[in-house]
């Protein structure tokens, strides 16, 4: 059995059609998960968040659909479709979604 799951193995795939958004939800589908790294897809609907918390580890953010604002530090930046953010390690963040919006979380420890 393989460290990854929830997800096709060995199979080309678009990301953002790996979750599904749900109206006022925040969905979440786990990919993988260890000490070392956490590997998440999220899809926000609108107007829906994450909100202020802190990490142990780097927290690497792709949006792969919509507009997303995340918050670290207190200071506001927008993600689009293709960009992304690292949230560092223990510093204040949060992510919410603008419009509906998707994004790959991947956490390093």
């Amino acid at each position: 059995m393989g460290i990854m799951k929830n997800i096709s193995t060995a199979e080309v795939l678009t990301l953002k059609e790996q979750v599904s958004y749900q109206e006022g939800q925040v969905v979440s589908k786990t990919l993988a998960q260890n000490e070392h790294v956490s590997i998440t897809l999220f899809a926000f609907d609108k107007g829906e968040e994450i909100s202020t918390h802190e990490s142990g580890g780097d927290a690497f953010v792709t949006c792969l659909d919509g507009t997303g604002r995340i918050t670290i530090d207190g200071v506001n930046y927008e993600l689009h479709e293709g960009e992304s953010i690292v949230m560092p390690a223990k510093h204040p963040h949060a992510v919410f979604g603008q419009e509906q919006f998707k994004m790959l979380l991947v956490v390093v420890f």
